[in-house]
């Protein structure tokens, strides 16, 4: 009886004690210094910052479009050869899923509901992210993507291009009617500072390039949304411009790229460069620098630099580094080291900005949609002003890249918008104003079907239906871990292939 009575009292003592140790437990196990919490306007800042889409910018984007080329085999290759570099693919999903989406999906979920324009800046960088996922890949979790730590969703379903634009639309149309410069301040946004009406403005210049996203396969829709946009209130100038400032603190991805163990490697195309060239072009000098009669890398020194608009010579694409001797040969070259690169001094700089939305861009797509006839205005006018704002625009690149007014003035006058012939040649003038900005330039060329320049004809491509790369393909690790819902993509959308065509993207 004594065991059981002594057994009794340990065991009663023993509870006692953890009931008292409990006391404070979740304080006790707080790290005090440890966030629990996030700031939803440092997720928008660093939504923002990821936004710099570096290496699939010149691994495939500026490469399909054929503003710039690298005749080198190894982990660069993409689109130089056309082939399906699946290290490099998955650079815009890796990129945006695990940096951006995650960020802006719990901000917004967590965002203080009195804050109303900083949920409505959340809301529209989220839309602008998931435009540059679904242009790149077509399907992709949308509805569901981002929400892991907010209710367990980890196997999101892929959604429907279709479906994703379509709430896309609404999203910006909402979100910026919402905005308003008399509730919150958002003074530490990265982007205009809290300017709500500068915010307004991006939101309705970024409805307008969805919208335009459908003028093959939903023109009704497009013109409905193009209406909004413009009545919204666009872009008004250079001012206005959605861009990432860099310093030498937070470097630029394609300068740091082109400046480091990849300076040799990247070249102006020869598409790119006499398309330039025919129009007398003043950007051109003010891009492209040519290191003459380097034989090798070790020759590209400023002792070499010629950046006047004479010296330049684009590299062709359809050759790798053991075939384009002869191609060098015929160009009067020492080396494939002689051809014209982007100056890594200036466009190039690590500390060079990048444009992500700007007045220029969204000038020549009001004078498309006034072309199509789906708003009013003057179309000519809107061109003009597209063409001169990207021009005043190369004033923020570092070094000596500012253009004489003068001669901007006179390429206008040379290159009018000539009737009959709008669609090209203001889509031409889109890939020279969204030069490096690899997502956007490549959407527009596939929409458009402009400027029109020779496919890529190097033997090892991996296309088989089509001249230019349609889409990337998605990464490895979506097969091991969500490959039933990527199955149902695949399924609906087509083959997992560099050929397969978005749903916007029609013949």
């Amino acid at each position: 009886m004594k065991t059981i009575n002594k057994y009794f009292l340990t065991s009663l003592l023993v509870l006692i004690l953890l009931a008292s140790c409990d006391d404070g437990f979740d304080e006790l196990n707080t790290n005090p210094v440890e966030l629990t919490s996030i700031d939803p306007t440092f997720q928008l800042n660093s939504a923002i910052l990821n936004s710099d889409y570096g290496y699939n910018n010149l691994t495939y984007e500026t490469t399909i479009v054929k503003q710039m080329i690298t005749p080198f085999i190894g982990v660069g290759t993409g689109g130089n050869l056309n082939q399906d570099n699946r290290s490099a693919t998955q650079g815009n999903w890796q990129n945006g899923y695990r940096n951006s989406v995650k960020n802006l999906v719990d901000g917004i979920e967590n965002v203080d509901p009195e804050k109303t324009n900083l949920l409505n800046m959340l809301r529209i960088w989220k839309a602008h992210t998931f435009m540059v996922l679904t242009d790149t890949y077509g399907d992709i979790p949308y509805f569901e993507a981002g929400r892991a730590f907010i209710d367990g969703t980890g196997f999101p379903a892929y959604d429907s291009q279709e479906s994703i634009y379509n709430d896309i639309l609404n999203e910006l149309a909402s979100a910026s009617a919402a905005l308003d410069p008399n509730k919150d301040k958002v003074t530490q946004d990265i982007m205009y500072g809290g300017n709500i009406e500068q915010w307004k403005k991006l939101g309705y210049s970024l409805l307008l390039r969805a919208a335009m996203r459908l003028s093959k396969v939903d023109p009704g829709k497009a013109q409905q949304f193009v209406g909004t946009a413009v009545a919204g209130g666009l872009i008004a100038s250079n001012a206005d411009n959605a861009l990432i400032r860099h310093n030498a603190d937070y470097r630029n991805g394609v300068g740091t790229n082109v400046n480091g163990g990849q300076a040799p490697f990247y070249y102006l195309d020869r598409d790119f460069v006499t398309w330039m060239k025919e129009k007398n072009d003043p950007r051109l000098p003010v891009i492209a620098v040519r290191y003459v009669g380097a034989k090798q890398e070790g020759d590209q020194v400023e002792a070499n630099a010629d950046r006047s608009f004479d010296a330049q010579i684009g590299m062709p694409q359809g050759y790798d580094n053991t075939t384009i001797p002869p191609i060098v040969e015929a160009d009067g070259l020492q080396s494939l080291y002689d051809y014209s690169q982007m100056d890594r001094n200036r466009f190039g700089n690590p500390e060079a900005p990048n444009f992500l939305v700007t007045h220029s861009q969204t000038q020549l797509l009001l004078a498309e949609a006034i072309v199509r006839g789906w708003t009013s205005g003057d179309a000519a006018a809107a061109y003009q002003e597209g063409i001169r704002a990207h021009m005043e625009q190369c004033s923020v690149w570092p070094g000596a890249t500012d253009i004489d007014p003068a001669d901007i003035d006179a390429y206008i006058a040379a290159n009018p918008l000539e009737a009959g012939k709008e669609l090209e040649l203001i889509n031409g003038q889109y890939w020279i104003s969204s030069y490096l900005m690899g997502p956007e330039t490549w959407a527009n060329f596939r929409r458009s079907g402009y400027p029109i320049v020779n496919p890529n004809t190097h033997p090892g491509s991996d296309l088989k239906t089509e001249d230019f790369i349609r889409r990337l393909t998605y990464p490895d690790s979506e097969q091991t871990v969500n490959k039933a819902n990527l199955d149902v993509a695949v399924s609906r959308q087509g083959p997992d292939v560099l050929d397969t065509r978005v749903w916007w993207d029609v013949k």
